[in-house]
């Protein structure tokens, strides 16, 4: 007589009040990131003095010390690089329809592709320019707000969190989701600002656009859809 597996249960949200959270967190930091886009579109930030001064001291010390800019290029390029993140949704994605959950894995499926298209939209229309320099390790010039590896990075660890909470994560598993989770959101901002490769602004803007489309999705997703999805084991 075998022993039962471990499992995550699976208990879909409802439709009621406790989905107010989730829905305002979202509209307000949504409607904050988007009057930060609005200052930079028209060429004026709250954050463009420290910009100039924090860009321009990281890049001075990163020219001479190509050991920290190897480092840097190695977390950007391959541990917080957009792909990596996306990987790891196309994982739980996978993961899901697998056990059932289809509804739920195609809506964090269309939640972290409609991020990327946000980005991208908005990283088009902006098209700040920002301070070019000589030196050849500064590539600013590719890098417009907001900053794709930031947005990517919440939108991925908060749909990731999201996922835990809703298969009733223990204590344990929670809170070391959450520290890596806030390790992650640090080191891209890091990397990102080092080297002259974002501004503040286009970090900050980033993570608050992540929050804000993780924030509306879980809010949609248990008011409008997982009424319908019934129970699924893990």
């Amino acid at each position: 007589m075998s022993s039962p597996s471990p499992h995550f249960r699976f208990r879909s949200p409802d439709r009621s009040p406790r989905t107010a959270p989730a829905l305002w967190t979202g509209a307000v930091v949504g409607a904050a990131s988007l009057v930060l886009l609005v200052l930079v579109a028209v060429r004026w930030s709250p954050l463009m003095s420290l910009d100039r001064s924090v860009a321009d001291a990281l890049h001075r010390h990163a020219v001479g010390d190509p050991g920290l800019v190897h480092v840097n290029r190695v977390l950007t390029d391959w541990v917080w690089d957009p792909w990596t993140m996306r990987a790891l949704i196309a994982v739980a994605v996978i993961a899901l329809w697998w056990r059932g959950a289809r509804r739920l894995a195609l809506w964090t499926a269309a939640t972290s592709l409609l991020a990327t298209l946000l980005q991208q939209g908005l990283k088009a229309a902006v098209g700040r320019e920002r301070p070019q320099w000589t030196d050849p390790v500064d590539s600013a010039n590719f890098a417009a707000f907001p900053s794709g590896h930031a947005m990517t990075a919440v939108v991925t660890c908060g749909l990731l969190l999201w996922l835990l909470r809703l298969y009733g994560a223990g204590p344990g598993l929670w809170g070391t989701a959450l520290a890596v989770a806030v390790v992650s959101a640090i080191g891209v901002a890091a990397t990102r600002v080092y080297l002259g490769v974002h501004w503040l602004t286009d970090v900050v803007g980033g993570a608050l656009l992540g929050v804000a489309v993780v924030a509306l999705s879980a809010a949609g997703y248990a008011r409008y859809t997982a009424p319908r999805e019934g129970s699924h084991r893990w």
